[in-house]
């Protein structure tokens, strides 16, 4: 497994600090970030030092705890801290989901609000195992079609949505672990994933730090991989999901969906229930983030572009629900996937 922490609360409850990998650096430094207030959190979000729709929820729930350290009207700094913290990336639902939470806590002291932060940590882990166990499950079945038994089963996935965009061992990349340890056979391919490549940095990164088999490939050579009948499956995280099972993922997801719908291959999407938005009916209600134009056209410090020419940089597209085989919860598998199913998976106790 993946063994680099990428968020950690360090010491007590009235002085202590969240320490976050800084992945930005990755994969060729290894450096962290000590956050003693919140604004440092709101930065780290916001640049995509922590990112990921599960790890962001997390970093804002511990942040939560250094906004009441210093003595005063906690319950009013609490609510300041949300309110800004929600508005540091507006596509995770996760993020909200987490404020939310934190902001119901009876008692706002820095005791109580990190031990309700340490349970949204935990609880990630734990939900991140059983997207691993449900999505395993998927991976065996095709794995044993006639066709499979001459080579590894063969994995496509987009963007990072492993130990390092989670609190616990990822989401697309849960069942992917679980099938290396128990010996599966598999063979993944990482896009690297345009414009800021977390497929190159931090996908290839973990899974090969972890010793699972993986090939990294541009974001335009999937069509030709599915083709050469090397890819038998999709799997990717969401930042977002709507009632009805449309998913917002980093941009490039839609596309590879219809890839897949057209060659023939499933289309997984793995996410916990606290990135569903039952409050909205579909896809075209999430709200799409917009990113500067220096990533385009300045990536890494490099001028690619000329200068002063028009850019659109979404972070996000939306995957119609009808593109999705199904979705992978810790509650169970969602397929197939449409707002009933949806409903009665993740309002399963």
């Amino acid at each position: 497994m993946f063994n680099l922490r990428n968020i950690e609360w360090v010491g007590p409850p009235e002085s202590g600090c969240l320490r976050l990998l800084d992945q930005t650096r990755l994969p060729t430094e290894i450096v962290y970030l000590s956050c003693r207030q919140v604004p440092e959190v709101f930065d780290a979000i916001r640049r995509l030092s922590v990112r990921g729709a599960p790890a962001i929820g997390v970093a804002a729930a511990y942040a939560c705890v250094l906004a009441v350290q210093p003595a005063g009207d906690r319950r009013a700094a609490l609510t300041q801290a949300a309110t800004f913290l929600a508005s540091s990336r507006p596509t995770a639902v996760n993020l909200f989901w987490a404020l939310d939470r934190m902001q119901r806590v009876a008692d706002p002291s820095p005791s109580a609000l990190l031990a309700e932060a340490k349970a949204i940590h935990d609880e990630d882990q734990r939900m991140c195992q059983q997207i691993g166990r449900h999505g395993l499950e998927l991976f065996r079945t095709l794995a044993t079609r006639p066709q499979q038994g001459r080579r590894p089963l063969g994995i496509l996935t987009h963007c990072n949505a492993g130990a390092l965009a989670t609190g616990g061992i990822g989401t697309a990349t849960a069942p992917m672990y679980l099938a290396h340890q128990e010996g599966l056979q598999i063979a993944v391919l990482a896009d690297e994933t345009r414009p800021l490549l977390q497929g190159a940095r931090l996908t290839a990164f973990e899974l090969q730090s972890a010793g699972v088999d993986v090939t990294l490939i541009c974001d335009n050579m999937a069509a030709q991989f599915m083709r050469q009948g090397v890819i038998d499956l999709v799997i990717t995280g969401a930042d977002r999901i709507a009632a009805n099972g449309d998913a917002a993922n980093k941009i490039g997801t839609y596309g590879l969906a219809v890839l897949a719908r057209h060659h023939g291959l499933p289309f997984f999407v793995a996410a916990p229930s606290s990135t569903f938005d039952l409050a909205i009916p579909d896809g075209r209600c999430i709200p799409i983030e917009q990113r500067h134009a220096l990533e385009i056209t300045e990536g890494f410090g490099k001028r690619t572009a000329p200068a002063d020419v028009k850019t659109a940089n979404p972070a996000f597209d939306v995957t119609p629900h009808e593109l999705i085989s199904a979705i992978i919860t810790e509650k169970g598998v969602i397929q197939p996937v449409d707002t009933a199913t949806v409903a009665r998976v993740v309002a399963h106790a």
